[in-house]
């Protein structure tokens, strides 16, 4: 019955060391897309040492669950495993891990239906803003000008998505800049960011003691900006994707001496006019194969003790 406590220090490990390992690297703001992808893993494999630590100590506490884990697998299997009688603390921790992932689940589906309640009560609003013609259908158009004296361009996700732009911010972005708010918010729903930070909102306000969740939603919501950043300045330039930022955030005292809530649109801008420094191609692919493993560590420890009685 040592596997499922190897997993669960392999899980805490996980989430204590690759968070700082992440913080200390320079990459992840230049390759925001690969950085997503890693967090992704690291979480994957965080959550994977909790499923597979539960199924075993399931396994070792009730003769049943143990019967449907083991159905397939010969006797020197289920003997490797030593998964006799071991107290009260295998099944106090197969529930407890339950309990958590029921949690998990719970919070993801208020996350959800929280994200629903709010696109509707910006659809109602827009209506409000900016009512149909005659013979218009809701949802018909994918963009929509509201009139608005603060220059600010959303998108809504959902079977319709829309962009919304006020008329402030018409008139105060020029030429291409438009163009390169239009392919930001446009990014954020091709790579759909949405389910990113839900997951990451449902998981860090579901768990607020454990850091590597908080950390996890903070650093979604930072690099799916970074990500969305890139793909407008790879179609229309990085200084006009930052002259576009400017324009939108200039009236709302963002650029001045005294930190606010949004500090990081400045570290945006001025990351787009820093000269791009992109890592290696192989040097991408490394890291996204890497991080692929991650996951395949927990699995790996979960079977050692069958692949060794299968010698």
């Amino acid at each position: 019955m040592m596997v499922p406590a190897a997993l669960l220090l392999l899980g805490a490990l996980t989430a204590v060391v690759a968070p700082r390992l992440l913080a200390r690297a320079d990459w992840p703001d230049r390759e925001p897309v690969v950085a997503l992808w890693v967090w992704q893993c690291v979480v994957a494999a965080v959550l994977v040492c909790c499923v597979l630590s539960m199924t075993l100590s399931a396994a070792g506490a009730w003769e049943a669950v143990r019967g449907h884990v083991f159905a397939p697998a010969p006797h020197s299997v289920v003997n490797a495993y030593a998964l006799g009688p071991g107290g009260g603390w295998a099944a106090a921790t197969a529930v407890t891990l339950a309990c958590g992932g029921l949690w998990s689940g719970a919070m993801l589906v208020r996350e959800i239906l929280r994200a629903r309640a709010h696109r509707r009560r910006s659809r109602k609003e827009l209506l409000v803003r900016a009512p149909l013609l005659p013979g218009e259908e809701p949802g018909s158009d994918r963009l929509v000008i509201i009139e608005g004296e603060r220059p600010d361009a959303w998108w809504l996700p959902g079977a319709a998505p829309q962009l919304a732009l006020t008329t402030a911010a018409l008139r105060r972005l020029r030429g291409k800049q438009l163009d390169a708010v239009l392919a930001h918010e446009q990014g954020h729903a091709q790579a759909r960011h949405d389910w990113l930070l839900h997951c990451s909102d449902a998981l860090a306000n579901g768990f607020p003691q454990v850091p590597v969740f908080a950390a996890f939603r903070d650093e979604m919501h930072r690099l799916v900006e970074l990500a969305a950043d890139d793909m407008a300045s790879r179609r229309f330039g990085r200084l006009t994707t930052a002259l576009a930022l400017v324009g939108l955030n200039e009236d709302r005292g963002l650029f001045g001496p005294c930190p606010t809530p949004q500090a990081h649109v400045p570290q945006r801008v001025n990351r787009l006019l820093t000269p791009p420094d992109r890592l290696r191609p192989v040097h991408r692919l490394r890291l996204t194969a890497v991080a692929a493993l991650v996951p395949v560590v927990p699995v790996l420890v979960a079977c050692v003790p069958g692949l060794r009685a299968l010698g």
